[in-house]
């Protein structure tokens, strides 16, 4: 196994969701579609079908015998608490239903901070790209700021140039990783759609925003292997070592399929669906 990251992913046990100190705001304010493995199709602002009063799901011990794969794959970086527990104070769109929209408005922009955030942090631990650690930093500095912030200045905010001004950085992080570990010439597959890999070489690969849907990737090892964006559906990691892969997400893990020994990252949780 190659050394990619430093301790510091401990960081990310941080952007870890915890739904019992959220009001539900996932199931509520959001848009989702039954064809994506969600109970129904449902509009943003209307809270699910199986969401109850108490802001607990009332199928989530059958999540997987009812094959809502999308409920099982969603992940929202710890931004539900964030948003209940510390910019509301535990008012809820429930409780103070005035403010449901607002509060629906901050919990989108915060999870995208979130999401952002998570890929900084990890940014910030791997080896090889020490010399952007100063850029690095400034980012997850003007993200917390912006966290901190009232909830109208959270909802002006312009997530969109904040985005391309990480974006750019994150593929300088990218780039840095391969040269170092002298996988920039190395030839990616074009296609993955159901593909079988099983035991290839997969170490070093950009899959960033590549469709793996449904490919195999029984046995494979994926050290500085990057997954940032990529499509990870049905695609199956049993067996697998992911314990340095770059940019992979607890919502890209929970959409995959897997097995108990498939090794994870230790800042990632085994979904449910992996035996």
């Amino acid at each position: 196994m190659v050394k990619i990251h430093d301790e510091n992913t401990i960081l990310l046990q941080s952007l870890k969701s915890d739904c019992s100190k959220c009001s539900g705001l996932c199931c509520t304010a959001l848009f989702f579609s039954k064809m994506d493995g969600f109970p129904e199709d449902k509009s943003a602002g209307k809270p699910c079908v199986n969401l109850q009063k108490d802001f607990r799901c009332k199928i989530h011990g059958e999540l997987e015998k009812s094959k809502m794969k999308g409920c099982i794959g969603y992940d929202c970086f710890g931004a539900g608490q964030q948003v209940t527990q510390f910019i509301y104070f535990g008012q809820t769109w429930q409780n103070v239903p005035k403010q449901a929209k607002e509060i629906f408005d901050v919990f989108i922009v915060v999870f995208q901070l979130y999401q952002i955030r998570y890929f900084l942090l990890e940014a910030m631990a791997i080896l090889p790209v020490k010399v952007l650690k100063n850029d690095i930093k400034a980012r997850i500095e003007e993200n917390e700021m912006i966290c901190n912030c009232e909830p109208q200045n959270i909802i002006i905010f312009d997530i969109e140039n904040y985005r391309n001004r990480v974006n750019v950085l994150l593929k300088q992080v990218c780039s840095l990783l391969q040269k170092s570990l002298c996988y920039e010439n190395k030839k990616c597959p074009s296609d993955f759609l159901g593909r079988n890999f099983k035991n290839k070489d997969m170490r070093g690969l950009d899959l960033s925003t590549k469709l793996l849907i449904a490919a195999n990737f029984n046995n494979c090892v994926f050290d500085g292997t990057i997954f940032l964006g990529a499509d990870t559906r049905d695609a199956d990691f049993s067996n697998a070592d992911l314990r340095e892969a770059v940019f992979l997400s607890q919502g890209q893990i929970n959409s995959a399929k897997g097995n108990r020994n498939a090794k994870l990252p230790q800042y990632l949780d085994y979904p449910i669906t992996w035996r």
